[in-house]
């Protein structure tokens, strides 16, 4: 705070302000234009003086009358007859006090206490068996307990009277019993009163009971004083006992002037007044400094609140923080308004300069936390008077903050909801054994608590954190490229599931190195195949064109040398065309033009087309088609592409003299195609690679082919969302094509 002569007179006006606000609404009532007679103070003393002088003074009990008129019900023979059980019941609990008594006596062969134990738990016996068997019995000593109790209560209210006379020596009374007329005089009443209250003629009657509201039987004293059986008389009150009765007086109480030498009075009545003096200075001066501050309120103004800012590092903190801090400050400042009251309204006492000082050091402390406060607010108030600010603010804030940290834990429920539990029962578990510790009865509640629950929870957090290490162990042991281990799954933790996924991880990240390593492979084939495939006819090309420019070559090997190039040269052609057909499939630049086709007569097609070739094949065509047709949504130029592709794999690679099976059938709602072969060259066990481009069953490249049949065949299937299925049985080749029919 800067050290600025106005600001601090400003600020002390201020707090002046608010203290004597303060003050008013906490003890305005109590002082403005009230009499110490009209205090809390006083009126509780009339109260409890008042309630007391009947039974003590007025109309106390009679012990002799009050013991002629004890009366004793059947109820209350039964209830104290069988207050501990049944006779059976009893006499076993009296045996059972004195068993090991009697037989530690024998053990140590004490027979004269041996003797004196069984006298007395035969007498306990012989006394419970006559409550059974004479009501007169129990009768008269339930009389005496009454008795007794009216003795004790007699004797506790003559030391209430003494109390009542020494505490309140400085009232003085003179009443008149309505009824009676008895008239009792305690004091002087005729002299001059600073105070009295009068009852009756037009007024309320004073109203007194003849039993003590204070008093309560602890006295009651045991039925069998011979025996020592603890069987206590306790009645809910001494009305089980005495008989109350109401009686109502008329006539005055006072306090003379003159007892206000007494102590015990004068102090109260000169602290009322003492506060009163006091509390009218602090609102008189709060006056003066509201006065004050709304005359000069601009400049006030600047000093009070615009050169009050916050320290800068306060500012630094998130606002929900700082919000925080300020209802903390808040709170502080209720407490440093009561402890400036304290020192004020006690002051009386015996007034010094020690008092002087502590009052001005609780002022102190007034004044800095008001200005604390002040700072707060403002620089709250400053960091949130726009919709950018507040947006900032809420940016910045640690309740954001601390609430995506729970999103983030809820990510997972389970882990989520584990971890609330268990910090739940952490706490819970720390509370307990600070009230254990505090009350030692609570152990036998907190032991059970501790084995069955708490216990067990943070050995399952142990174990969990003990597997999320083995866990993180494992996951380093990847990152650096051993992926042999696979991690151990212990339950159906999220733990557990969080394992099983990095196994997964784990497994695909093997699988991917190996799908790596064969498209390496794969890559490396590709470029020969297609180095070979694009040579083999240009290298005839090239070759054929230099024997077409030599001058001597005769006519006919002329046409044969240009008919070998018109072979090379188409061979070519397909080569570069099917080469680029595989690549705008496989980026997926092409079209479709779909529409209702009739796969059973693009088949036919298929078939026709290669007649002539499958004649010249030596190869035995069964083919199997519906009577009627089998339609399909489907590209007819694309699809017949398919079927032609694999007919001409067909006769390029099945084995001479041997059947070829085609189908076509309607199965499951789909058209499915079906063709086999037996091979003509060995197929290796790799069924997938046959997929692959410039693939071929014939290994050494000997048959004519671009080894792009199936792959174009995969391409157009998959473009179709239909399914293409390879399956190789030894030398039995089998194609299967799938796709959705329609009517």
């Amino acid at each position: 705070m800067k050290n600025n002569p106005k600001k601090l007179f400003s600020l002390f006006l201020l707090t002046i302000v608010i203290f004597s606000i303060f003050s008013l609404l906490q003890q305005g009532q109590k002082y403005i234009g009230k009499d110490y007679f009209d205090s809390e103070i006083f009126q509780s003393k009339l109260y409890e003086f008042t309630n007391n002088i009947g039974p003590l003074l007025l109309n106390p009990i009679d012990a002799d009358e009050a013991k002629k008129a004890i009366t004793v019900t059947d109820n209350e023979i039964e209830e104290h007859r069988t207050r501990y059980g049944s006779l059976s019941e009893q006499i076993e609990n009296i045996n059972s006090q004195y068993e090991d008594r009697i037989s530690a006596a024998i053990d140590s062969k004490s027979t004269k206490v041996k003797a004196a134990l069984i006298k007395e738990r035969d007498a306990k016996i012989d006394d419970i068996t006559k409550n059974f068997e004479d009501d007169e019995y129990i009768k008269a000593k339930i009389i005496d307990s009454k008795k007794r109790a009216i003795d004790d209560y007699v004797t506790d209210v003559s030391s209430e009277k003494r109390d009542l006379l020494n505490n309140y020596r400085f009232f003085a009374f003179k009443l008149t019993d309505v009824d009676t007329q008895k008239t009792t005089t305690f004091g002087d009443v005729d002299s001059p009163a600073a105070f009295s209250i009068k009852f009756g003629k037009g007024k309320e009657l004073l109203k007194s009971n003849s039993i003590n509201s204070n008093y309560s039987n602890n006295y009651g004293d045991s039925w069998y004083d011979d025996s020592n059986v603890s069987t206590r008389l306790e009645p809910s009150d001494i009305d089980e006992a005495l008989i109350d009765k109401t009686y109502q007086y008329e006539g005055l109480i006072t306090i003379p002037k003159n007892a206000l030498q007494y102590a015990e009075f004068a102090t109260d009545y000169k602290g009322f007044k003492a506060n009163q003096i006091w509390y009218s200075i602090i609102w008189a001066l709060g006056l003066v400094s509201l006065v004050l501050l709304l005359a000069t309120w601009k400049s006030n103004k600047k000093a009070i609140l615009e050169n009050n800012n916050a320290p800068h590092w306060i500012r630094q903190w998130p606002i929900d923080v700082r919000i925080i801090s300020l209802f903390v400050t808040i709170w502080a400042l209720f407490i440093s308004l009561l402890l400036v009251e304290d020192r004020v309204q006690y002051s009386y006492y015996h007034f010094s300069v020690d008092k002087l000082f502590r009052f001005g050091f609780a002022f102190v402390i007034l004044y800095f936390i008001l200005w604390v406060f002040l700072a707060q607010l403002v620089s709250v108030l400053e960091d949130l008077n726009s919709e950018e600010k507040r947006v900032k603010a809420y940016q910045n804030s640690l309740a954001r903050k601390a609430f995506e940290k729970l999103q983030d834990l809820f990510l997972n429920r389970s882990i989520g909801f584990q971890s609330v539990i268990l910090f739940g029962i952490i706490f819970l578990g720390g509370l307990g054994l600070g009230g254990a510790l505090v009350a030692w009865q609570l152990f036998l509640i907190y032991i059970p608590l501790f084995l069955f629950i708490l216990l067990p929870a943070t050995l399952l957090f142990l174990t969990r954190m003990s597997y999320l290490n083995r866990i993180m162990k494992e996951t380093e042991q990847m990152a650096a490229g051993r992926l042999s281990n696979e991690i151990k799954i212990q339950g159906k933790s999220a733990l557990a599931s969080h394992a099983k996924n990095l196994n997964d991880l784990r497994d695909g990240v093997r699988t991917s190195i190996t799908e790596q390593a064969k498209s390496e492979r794969l890559k490396t084939e590709l470029i020969t195949n297609v180095s070979h495939d694009l040579r083999t006819p240009l290298t005839s090309i090239i070759t054929y064109t230099d024997l077409l420019k030599k001058p001597n070559i005769t006519e006919e090997e002329r046409n044969s040398y240009i008919a070998i190039l018109d072979k090379k040269s188409q061979r070519l052609k397909t080569l570069i065309e099917d080469l680029f057909e595989v690549s705008k499939m496989a980026s997926g630049n092409i079209e479709l033009h779909k529409q209702r086709v009739d796969l059973n007569q693009l088949l036919q097609q298929a078939l026709a087309e290669h007649a002539e070739d499958i004649t010249k094949s030596a190869l035995d065509f069964r083919v199997n088609t519906p009577d009627g047709p089998l339609f399909a949504y489907v590209d007819g130029q694309k699809w017949w592409r398919v079927l032609d592709n694999l007919i001409v794999n067909t006769l390029k690679y099945a084995l001479e003299g041997t059947r070829v099976y085609v189908t076509l059938c309607h199965h499951n709602g789909e058209a499915e195609f079906v063709i086999k072969n037996v091979t003509k060259y060995e197929i290796g066990e790799n069924v997938e690679e046959l997929y692959e481009r410039f693939k071929r069953a014939d290994a050494s490249r000997h048959t004519d082919g671009s080894g792009l049949g199936l792959a174009i065949a995969q391409s157009i299937v998959d473009l179709h969302g239909a399914r293409m299925k390879i399956e190789v049985d030894g030398d039995l080749f089998k194609v299967t094509v799938n796709v959705v029919s329609v009517y």
